[in-house]
C-alpha cells in the first residue's frame, strides 16, 4: 500500500471512527481500524477507513493518490493522535512485509506497528432493496430532540435505542424515546420512509450517536436510510453506517402522554434554564430532586439538601389557578428545556403527581414528558 493524503482529510476520517472502535474489548483487534487503499474505478478509489464493534459498522472513503494498492489494520485511536499532530502538510502512508504503517509528513516520520487486514471481523454489509432520502437537517433535529431520554440501564435493552415508526396515513415518521422517567417524542414529514418502513423499529443509542455526529459535520445535504432484516443501513456520499437493530417489543409509550392538558404556562427557557441549574446545586446528588410550585403570578423552584442547605428561585409567569406543587428530577426537566430550541417554553401539568409536558410555547410537533417525583 502506498498513498498520499491531505491531513485534514485523514483527522477528519479517523475522528468519526473513534467512538465505535472497542478500547477494552475482549477481542484487541477491534480497537484496530481498517485501512484500504483502493484503486477500482468503480469504488472511485481513494482511503478507505472502516471499524466495527460488532454491532455497528461505518466505512469512509477519503479523496487520496493511491499508488499501490492494499490494506492493514493498525491502532484506531494511536494512529488518530499521531494525524492531529503532524505538520499541515501532505501525508503519505505505506506498508512494509511486516504489516507495518510508515507514516511521513514533512520532516515527521512514523512506523505503527500493524496487523493482517485478514484478521479484522467481517463487517457487516447490507443492501436494502429500497432506499429512503431523507433530509440530513431534519433527521439530526429527530435524534437530539428524542436521543437524550433513552435509557442507559443495560438491563432495559428494549428502551437502550430511539423507537422509529411511520404513520402511513399521514405520511409522518416519528421517533419516541423513553427510560421509564420520562420520555421525548417527535414527528416530521417523511413520505417517502413511510412507504418503505412496515413497522417500527428500535435503533440502537449509540448507533444514533455516530449518525448524529457525521450530521454534525455540516457537509451533509442528504443521507439514504433502508432496513434489511435486522438491521439498518444510513449512508451518505463518504460514509456509510450499518447498526443491528435492537430486538424487543418497544413499550405502549402513548400510555404515558397526557390525556389532559391542565394548566399551560409558557416561562423564559434561558432564564428557567438558568434558575433551575442554579437550584439543582443544592439538590440531593443522587437523586437530583427539586420542588415546583405554580401559584398565581409566580413560579417557585426550591431544593433542599440536609447536607448542603436550601436554594429557592422565584419566575413571574401568567398563571391565576390554583396552588400545584410537583416534584421532578432537576436533570429530566433540564434536558426536556434545551432541546426546545425555543425562545420560550410551555410547562403543562394538571396535578401534582400527574406527568408534566415540556416543549416549545409553539406547537411544534415534538413533546417531552417527566414523570413526577414523591419529595
Amino acid at each position: 500500500m502506498k498513498l498520499e493524503i491531505e491531513k485534514g482529510q485523514l483527522v477528519r476520517g479517523l475522528s468519526r471512527l473513534q467512538a465505535i472502535v472497542e478500547k477494552r474489548s475482549t477481542m484487541p483487534i477491534l480497537a484496530n481500524v481498517l485501512i484500504t487503499a483502493v484503486q477500482d474505478k468503480k469504488k472511485k478509489g481513494g482511503l478507505e477507513l472502516a471499524a466495527t464493534d460488532l454491532e455497528i459498522g461505518i466505512r469512509g472513503i477519503l479523496p487520496a493518490t493511491i499508488s499501490e494498492s492494499g490494506s492493514l489494520t493498525v491502532s484506531a485511536r494511536k494512529l488518530f493522535d499521531i494525524a492531529k499532530e503532524l505538520p499541515e502538510q501532505p501525508v503519505q502512508l505505506s506498508t512494509s512485509d511486516s504489516y507495518t504503517l510508515n507514516i511521513t509528513c514533512g520532516r515527521s516520520k512514523f512506523s505503527l506497528a500493524g496487523t493482517d487486514a485478514t484478521e479484522y471481523p467481517e463487517i457487516a454489509e447490507i443492501k436494502p432493496a429500497d432506499l429512503a432520502t431523507l433530509p440530513a437537517p431534519v433527521l439530526s433535529e429527530m435524534i437530539d430532540k428524542t436521543i437524550y431520554a433513552a435509557s442507559t440501564d443495560e438491563s432495559r435493552y428494549n428502551l437502550n435505542g430511539v423507537y422509529l415508526e411511520v404513520d402511513k396515513k399521514e405520511g409522518k415518521i416519528r421517533m419516541v424515546a423513553t427510560d421509564g422517567h420520562r420520555l421525548a417524542l417527535i414527528e416530521r414529514e417523511g413520505l417517502e420512509l413511510a412507504n418503505k418502513l412496515d413497522k417500527g423499529v428500535i435503533i440502537p443509542r449509540k448507533g444514533l450517536a455516530e449518525l448524529k455526529r457525521l450530521l454534525d459535520e455540516g457537509n451533509t445535504t442528504e443521507l439514504k436510510i433502508g432496513f434489511e432484516g435486522s438491521s439498518v443501513l444510513v449512508k451518505s456520499e463518504e460514509v456509510s453506517l450499518v447498526m443491528r437493530l435492537i430486538e424487543g417489543e418497544f413499550p405502549n409509550y402513548s400510555q404515558v402522554l397526557p390525556k389532559q392538558v391542565g394548566s399551560t404556562i409558557i416561562v423564559p427557557t434561558q432564564e428557567t434554564i438558568r434558575a433551575l441549574r442554579r437550584v439543582a446545586l443544592l439538590s440531593a446528588e443522587r437523586s437530583r430532586a427539586i420542588k415546583v410550585v405554580l401559584s398565581e403570578g409566580l413560579l417557585t423552584i426550591s431544593a433542599t439538601n440536609p447536607d448542603l442547605g436550601e436554594a429557592q428561585e422565584e419566575l413571574d409567569i401568567n398563571y391565576d389557578g390554583e396552588t400545584i406543587e410537583i416534584g421532578f428530577n432537576a436533570t429530566y426537566v433540564l434536558d426536556a428545556l434545551n432541546t426546545t430550541g425555543a425562545k420560550e417554553a410551555r410547562l403543562c401539568v394538571s396535578e401534582a403527581n400527574a406527568p408534566a409536558e415540556i416543549g416549545a410555547s409553539e406547537p411544534d410537533g415534538s413533546r417531552a414528558v417527566v414523570m413526577p417525583m414523591r419529595l
